[in-house]
């Protein structure tokens, strides 16, 4: 029998190594027993947007146009990252080819990134309204008024345990109660959620430490919990689960500041203001926009060259793209630098610019995932000396973004259901297949360029 719902899960951080162990995954090696698990190749760079938009899409960075969490504007001269609208996301995901091929399937998507006015019938995001003085926790939510009916039974949703130095489990148990309470209130055919919590671990204490390991029971035990209720509804036979991961995080012991290393070859400009230091992104020869193990390096007046020869040869920094280095890899979009550098294996990039901490703005010892130009994984500790975040790349303990060299270090592709299994599995699975394998379980034609796993 042909599965008529699928349901979608996307934990972050989860490895193959994590499957090996039934007795840290007991619920995932159960779902097995009528299933199959693969390597999932992620899309480049591994890190989450853009991860995400390949998944759902079937396509590359360069046609989807997410090149990082994050992309640096042009026209108003800002590093913007973590913005919500899908428009950002230029491919029709995996709602709009079921809607397009079938209009009377019902989706729902929660928790997913770039998810605001998409054209799910069921959307759960996080939302805070940012007042003077305050922020309201809130979720954006479709249909209208639906946050709100589940805020009144399972409680409102904690942003701060989301990320930063309060992060922790509590925000996968309220999406966990989240997925249940729209699964029993909507019975949606397609349900896609994400689970957070392991990526936050694995960053503040290493993928392979005693309390990531922990952790991966705990999203595990999670998970149980899920499919537990498809059981109580009666929706388990009908049903084929999917659970995926976007990347698997590295050890690292350091973070490299590019653009420190850009401003002492003279490319980087700053503008003093108020005692304070920050980048001028219009005078600059060249700037780092990181995230994670990948920067995308952007240059002024044909800097490019200069850029390169300060970058290389530095102790870290294992791969500088450029022309058709970045059409291999499936980066080359107009969002993307002039240069992409790709850390080793046990470092990540670090985006600060200022040699005197004193002349550092005061948003760096914020959790201000929006005005940083990168990724700032150190929002997940709290220095007390300082009463803020600490700007201590070593602190930072796992990392991930560059390409997998091994099938070990790839993410996670696991199915269970009713003839989910193919005949012949591969070796291993590209992040362009799942939505077309999706699609195909259904019995939907995906229209996207990557074949199915049949």
């Amino acid at each position: 029998m042909r599965p008529t719902r699928v349901l979608l899960l996307n934990v972050a951080g989860l490895a193959t190594a994590h499957l090996k162990r039934k007795d840290l995954t007991p619920n995932l090696n159960a779902l097995l027993e009528n299933g199959f698990s693969l390597p999932l190749r992620p899309s480049f760079p591994a890190v989450t947007c853009s991860v995400q938009a390949t998944l759902l899409s079937g396509r590359q960075p360069d046609e989807h146009g997410l090149i990082a969490n994050g992309f640096f504007d042009h026209d108003s001269f800002e590093a913007k990252f973590w913005e919500q609208p899908s428009s950002l996301v230029q491919a029709p995901r995996l709602w709009d080819i079921l809607k397009h091929a079938k209009p009377s399937l019902t989706t729902a998507t929660l928790f997913w990134q770039n998810t605001m006015f998409i054209n799910s019938d069921i959307v759960v995001t996080p939302r805070p309204l940012h007042l003077e003085g305050k922020m309201v926790q809130w979720c954006y939510s479709k249909p209208a008024g639906f946050y709100e009916e589940l805020a009144k039974d399972i409680g409102e949703f904690r942003l701060q345990t989301y990320w930063g130095p309060m992060a922790s489990l509590e925000s996968s148990q309220w999406i966990t109660k989240c997925i249940i309470e729209t699964l029993k209130r909507k019975k949606p055919d397609v349900t896609l959620a994400y689970l957070p919590h392991l990526d936050y671990s694995s960053q503040k204490f290493g993928p392979q430490s005693p309390q990531a390991i922990e952790d991966v029971k705990k999203v595990d035990a999670l998970i149980g919990e899920i499919v537990a209720a498809l059981d109580k509804l009666k929706l388990r036979e009908s049903t084929a689960i999917c659970v995926v991961s976007e990347y698997t995080l590295m050890p690292v012991s350091d973070g490299i500041c590019l653009n420190r290393i850009l401003r002492d070859a003279g490319l980087l400009a700053v503008r003093e203001i108020g005692g304070k230091e920050y980048v001028d992104f219009e005078l600059s020869g060249a700037f780092a926009m990181v995230d994670h193990q990948v920067a995308h390096i952007f240059c002024n007046g044909g800097a490019a060259a200069k850029a390169r020869e300060a970058l290389e040869g530095v102790a870290g920094i294992e791969l500088i793209l450029e022309g058709e280095e970045k059409s291999a890899y499936r980066i080359d979009h107009p969002r993307s630098g002039d240069l992409i550098a790709v850390a080793s294996p046990d470092k990540w990039f670090a985006y600060y610019w200022w040699n005197d901490e004193a002349k550092a703005p005061e948003f760096v010892h914020t959790v201000d995932i929006h005005r940083k130009p990168g990724f700032d994984p150190c929002e997940l500790f709290f220095d007390p000396k300082i009463r803020g975040i600490p700007t201590e790349p070593s602190l930072v303990k796992g990392s991930h973004g560059r390409p997998p060299s091994t099938t070990e270090e790839m993410a996670v592709f696991l199915a269970s259901g009713p003839m989910v299994k193919p005949h012949k599995p591969p070796e291993t699975m590209e992040a362009t297949q799942v939505t077309p394998t999706i699609c195909n379980w259904l019995g939907i034609r995906a229209g996207t360029p990557a074949k199915p796993v049949t």
